[in-house]
């Protein structure tokens, strides 16, 4: 009975001891995930965590992959948006990195009329600058802005231009680091890239919205190294980087790699003859104007099979090498204008065995030797009106794939005349200004005021209205009918036949006039005297020896 309580006080102990160590334990268990994540945050000892989900083989790089070298690349994506970008991105042992590259927002003052303004001073004007980034990659993939894009016209928007020149400025700067410059570009759109700069030729493969290039990187350098817009003459000497307008210390310009001098290009003037023998003439003129000038380049002439063989004679003696084509109705003209059959003009794409050509109409003639225009890149010419170019002479660059697709847009996209000035304004919207004394057009607007002359500066005229070989030499047949008093000029007339009296008799002999002719002329005397027009020309004694000699019809 005595030792009871002793017992009582032992279990009492035990149970306590038990509680003591269970509290201990639970306040152990309680610490411990405290110190392990102190452990996982430490900067000594960081666990990565699993990357977000990417595709390691998105549809870009399904469509690239045949072209693609056996090495590590590295990727360039442009213009991708940024919730999209990690299903870009590409995963794998050859794929060295994803670089996602900035663009720059473009200055509120670059809009479209400030890169293509109607009128420049020549010496003073300077361009807008658009930013480009630069970056080190061997392929680039790029998303191509479409918006305000459709079938029926050209799409003229700064963004999508700028988008267009940071992958050709991507391309030639990573060329210019490596050995082997060749770089792989994707275009992502429906509209796809700008073919002014890179050409459906360079195209490998297309699947869908997807455009796949390998560009030519000495000519996608050299389009890179043209002022922006045709707010600034391009120079002829942009292939080397000389102009006197580009800053001196662009030295990222020039490598070996993509300046290395290319195999000697094919280069020729060329014309158009087509419905008619109207400008046989003129094509006789101009050919002669290009000899006189001291070019010794080949000269085209394309024609259709209105033109009779005696007058191909007269133009192969002029020295045009001819070539017969079907010409080419203007869908958008009205039947039996001027200008239903100036599609033909597209033809010129089609002389592929060329590299480059000067186009000139042939109702033009040189005065000053014209062989530094094959210098320049397509599209380059004179500017018209507005952010129009003038299509009566060109730089161009034959192409089967590209006059397939002129075929192909000229059945959708329309013409403001109706002809091939309208139409090629639509195609090239970004092109290459050429100096107005290259193509000087005999037009002088009647609210100016000022005296019907041109500069002594020229290098060619471009002779709009009645043509000189229709009126007498012995001044601009202009200036007898008041409506085209805005293409009179006796001095520019006079040009014209210079180029006349150093043709051998032969030549001067298609360029005669006949009875309808002198006619026609003389119809339009009477009715100038009889409204007693400005300048009474019709009073002018006629000594034009051609007057003695009509040609037979």
């Amino acid at each position: 009975m005595g030792t009871k309580p002793q017992n009582t006080r032992g279990k009492f102990c035990i149970v306590y001891l038990i509680l003591i160590s269970l509290s201990f334990l639970g306040l152990i268990l309680a610490i411990k995930p405290v110190f392990h994540l102190k452990q996982i945050t430490s900067p000594s000892s960081r666990i990565d965590l699993p990357s977000p989900q990417v595709n390691k083989n998105p549809r870009w790089l399904r469509v690239v992959r045949k072209y693609l070298p056996e090495k590590r690349i590295r990727v360039g994506f442009l213009n991708i948006d940024e919730q999209e970008r990690e299903s870009f991105e590409a995963r794998g042992p050859l794929i060295l990195g994803n670089v996602h590259v900035s663009l720059d927002p473009l200055p509120v003052n670059v809009t479209w009329k400030s890169l293509f303004p109607e009128w420049i001073d020549e010496e003073l004007s300077k361009c807008p600058e658009i930013p480009l980034p630069d970056a080190d990659v061997d392929v680039i993939v790029a998303r191509v802005p479409c918006d305000g894009w459709s079938e029926n016209k050209g799409l003229r928007d700064v963004f999508r231009l700028q988008v267009n020149l940071a992958v050709a400025n991507l391309a030639v700067q990573s060329g210019l680091r490596r050995v082997d410059p060749t770089v792989y570009i994707v275009f992502i759109g429906s509209c796809g890239p700008m073919h002014e700069i890179f050409r459906c030729d360079e195209r490998v493969r297309r699947v869908g919205d997807y455009w796949v290039y390998r560009s030519n990187l000495p000519r996608l350098k050299q389009k890179l190294l043209m002022p922006v817009g045709s707010c600034r003459v391009a120079s002829p000497f942009a292939q080397l980087g000389q102009e006197a307008w580009r800053p001196k210390n662009e030295e990222n310009h020039t490598s070996q790699a993509v300046t290395a001098s290319p195999r000697r290009l094919r280069v020729a003037y060329v014309t158009v003859l087509h419905s008619s023998e109207a400008y046989v003439c003129g094509a006789i003129a101009l050919a002669q104007s290009i000899r006189q000038s001291g070019s010794t380049k080949d000269m085209i002439l394309l024609h259709d099979q209105s033109i009779t063989n005696r007058s191909l004679l007269g133009l192969s003696s002029a020295g045009w090498n001819l070539r017969l084509i079907d010409r080419i109705r203007s869908p958008f003209s009205e039947k039996n204008s001027y200008n239903e059959w100036n599609y033909s003009k597209l033809r010129v794409w089609q002389v592929t065995d060329y590299d480059k050509l000067v186009f000139i109409d042939s109702d033009f003639i040189i005065l000053r030797k014209l062989d530094h225009l094959f210098y320049y890149p397509q599209l380059s010419a004179s500017g018209n009106d507005r952010v129009l170019f003038n299509s009566g002479v060109m730089v161009l660059e034959p192409s089967p794939c590209l006059f397939k697709d002129l075929i192909e847009k000229s059945l959708k996209i329309g013409s403001y005349n109706g002809g091939d000035q309208g139409f090629l304004n639509e195609i090239f919207v970004w092109w290459h200004r050429l100096s107005k004394s290259v193509n000087t057009m005999k037009y002088f607007d009647e609210k100016s005021k000022r005296a019907h002359d041109l500069s002594e500066n020229l290098e060619g005229v471009h002779y709009l209205g009645l043509k000189p070989w229709i009126c007498y030499r012995d001044y601009d047949c202009n200036w007898d009918m008041s409506e085209k008093h805005v293409f009179a000029s006796d001095t520019v007339h006079e040009k014209w036949w210079t180029v006349y009296d150093k043709m051998s008799e032969q030549l001067k002999g298609y360029c005669g006039l006949n009875k309808q002719m002198e006619k026609r002329i003389e119809k339009w005397r009477r009715i100038a005297k009889n409204n007693s027009l400005p300048g009474r020309h019709w009073e002018i004694e006629v000594k034009d020896p051609r007057k003695k000699n009509l040609l037979i019809q």
